[in-house]
């Protein structure tokens, strides 16, 4: 039942609301640029991981920010104890992700923020219409993209797990895949780890809305010491093609 579950899932969560976590793809506000701010403001969250907001300077009282490069942010409450690129050392690559080490009551955890290659597709390179010939160069067209794509991905994904096997503290890993639960990356990247919704997801995990069909490629996992008690996709809002995704932990050992 675990691939199904990955999609849609119904659970009961009971601990201690201890640290909530907030990750985002803001799309670099192009949608809803006045309304990210106030709305990330008002979740009063521990820490907030965003991608693709290049260009985009969001600061809250009380709030650090640990923003090295690659189009993501962490904005947190607390203290960092350290901050960092996620480097390829290889400019067919793009930076894959960034980490902050940040001490929380006492206790250090490790929040790495991902964004992995995006496909670029656009919408009607994948809408087929019935006509065979057009259809058929659709496809060949899609694989084209995916397979050097696909490629950087395994090139990034060797990083990000690289930070988070040397970390020597509590993981908890977030950010926009661009790649489908059961898909290389949500397995290699999610080993060892727990999934926030597998753990305390109800309904639906559906998190990027631009197109028709329903698609999960936004995560946050966490170390076995860490317990989601809740996760939420606020729907609510639609200043991004996607949904923010927002999960409380508890620290409590399972």
């Amino acid at each position: 039942m675990n691939p199904v579950k990955r999609w849609v899932n119904y659970s009961d969560q009971k601990g201690n609301a201890e640290i909530k976590v907030i990750s985002f793809n803001t799309r670099a506000g192009r949608i809803g640029n006045k309304e990210v701010g106030p709305y990330l403001k008002s979740q009063d969250a521990d820490v907030i991981l965003l991608q693709e907001d290049a260009g985009i300077k969001y600061q809250f009282d009380g709030y650090q920010k640990a923003n090295p490069g690659g189009g993501l942010t962490i904005l947190t409450r607390h203290k960092i104890i350290k901050q960092q690129i996620i480097d390829p050392q290889d400019e067919e690559v793009r930076i894959p992700g960034v980490l902050a080490d940040i001490e929380i009551k006492g206790k250090t955890y490790r929040f790495i923020d991902v964004y992995l290659n995006p496909f670029r597709f656009q919408k009607e390179m994948v809408k087929l219409n019935g006509d065979t010939d057009n259809d058929e160069q659709k496809i060949k067209d899609v694989v084209k993209r995916l397979i050097p794509t696909f490629k950087k991905h395994q090139d990034q994904v060797a990083l990000i797990r690289e930070v988070i096997d040397n970390s020597p503290y509590p993981v908890i890993l977030t950010g926009d895949f661009n790649s489908v639960p059961n898909s290389y990356e949500y397995y290699h990247l999610s080993d060892g780890l727990d999934d926030a919704f597998l753990t305390a997801g109800k309904g639906s995990a559906t998190s990027f809305h631009d197109y028709k069909f329903p698609i999960r490629i936004d995560y946050i996992f966490s170390s076995k010491s860490l317990k989601a008690i809740s996760y939420e996709i606020d729907r609510s809002v639609s200043i991004s093609d996607h949904y923010p995704v927002a999960v409380t932990f508890s620290t409590e050992n399972k």
